[in-house]
């Protein structure tokens, strides 16, 4: 069983940056694929970035590429997602997802999800 907590999120102006949090709970983390997910009003689910276990490999989507990067502390039981040159179109609430196994970009393969962090960037 995981536990996700994200934070991190807020109101920040186009051209800033944010750097999201997720704290997972549980012995097991390190043996998790993560993925953050974002979902804005009357949009669909949409896949941001995802970490393979080790973090040595990251995946992301076309619309965050160059801007957002994904990492993770298995120490600390924690993933991030930085944010820079952050876009109006990024606005929406974010989550953190943890996947038994190799990471995908596909929601309903992940197996724990987080609360969701909200993110405004006002233009």
């Amino acid at each position: 069983q995981v536990s996700l907590v994200e934070s991190g999120g807020g109101l920040v102006q186009a051209g800033g940056s944010l750097r999201l949090s997720c704290a997972a709970s549980g012995r097991t983390f390190s043996t998790y694929a993560m993925g953050w997910f974002r979902q804005a009003p009357g949009k669909e689910r949409e896949f941001v970035a995802a970490v393979s276990w080790s973090g040595t490999s990251t995946y992301y989507a076309d619309s965050v590429k160059g801007r957002f990067t994904i990492s993770r502390d298995n120490a600390k039981n924690t993933v991030y997602l930085q944010m820079n040159s952050l876009k109006a179109e990024d606005t929406a609430v974010y989550y953190c997802a943890a996947r038994y196994g190799y990471y995908s970009e596909f929601g309903d393969r992940y197996d724990y999800w987080g609360q969701g962090t909200q993110v405004t960037v006002s233009s």
